[in-house]
């Protein structure tokens, strides 16, 4: 029997959630809708998604057998007082609300059974990273259910809820430090004199390449395969020891705490 599965809100990372579950070769066994705050909003996103996006939260939650909340942290609050007459004990609730803790979801709606998310835009290409992890009345089954849907749209992780800020920090904004990252490779290779286009498809396919390389090192640890390419006294080496000698350790070290303690801060 198919799921519905209601969005409030279809932002930047409710949209790509939801291309991703359309996109996957699970969306046979979901109904998925949306709801916006005004009729244009709503209109926008039915054609830019290609799903009903309805402008009443009530009724989409009323018809819903998992509600995402996926809207601004400082409006999490309110939406949930206005919905929770329909947020029924047997729905189930998810927050992407950056920063936004289950505790606090709780005292609005302290029966309901409530699963943290913290997703990333790669989903809309089925690469997506998900930190998770649940509220004190949802059980293993509810966070096995979400960890099954979004599995489908690349890798899920579960964390204690201590942790997902850091979680936000590192694959939630994650994806703009890489671009920004690729981009200044790219940009570097057109100041020596290749074309940039040609820069960047080096930089991302390299970046792409290094990260399945992670994932296949099986045993064998990050330094060794940093040390596998940085042969002592060759010109990787001496591209490694300028990235030391300007502590790029400090500078991702500072990055992922900023990130952290703003995203610590959103939800208070």
């Amino acid at each position: 029997m198919k799921k519905n599965i209601g969005f409030i809100g279809c932002g930047k990372m409710a949209s790509a959630i939801i291309k991703g579950i359309l996109g996957s070769d699970k969306d046979e066994n979901y109904i998925v809708r949306g709801s916006e705050i005004c009729e244009e909003f709503a209109k926008s996103a039915a054609q830019r998604l290609g799903i009903e996006v309805l402008t009443d939260n009530k009724k989409l939650v009323k018809d819903s057998d998992i509600v995402f909340i996926a809207t601004k942290p400082n409006s999490v609050v309110e939406v949930l007082n206005e919905i929770k007459e329909q947020l029924t004990p047997e729905k189930l609730l998810v927050s992407i609300a950056a920063g936004v803790s289950t505790e606090k979801i709780g005292n609005v709606i302290p029966q309901n059974r409530v699963i943290r998310v913290m997703p990333n835009t790669p989903a809309l290409v089925n690469l997506g990273m998900f930190g998770v992890c649940k509220g004190k009345n949802a059980s293993d089954a509810d966070l096995e259910l979400i960890e099954e849907l979004l599995s489908a749209l690349g890798r899920c992780i579960t964390v204690e809820e201590s942790q997902i800020d850091i979680v936000t920090a590192i694959s939630g904004s994650g994806p703009a430090f890489f671009y920004q990252v690729i981009e200044d490779m790219a940009r570097a290779g057109e100041k020596l004199g290749l074309d940039y286009e040609k820069s960047l498809i080096l930089a991302a396919q390299t970046a792409l390449g290094s990260a399945q390389m992670v994932f296949n090192r099986g045993e064998t640890t990050v330094q060794t395969l940093i040390d596998n390419v940085a042969t002592k006294g060759g010109c990787t080496y001496v591209g490694i020891c300028e990235m030391k000698e300007q502590h790029s350790d400090k500078l991702f070290y500072d990055v992922i705490d900023k990130t952290t303690q703003k995203a610590n801060a959103l939800g208070k």
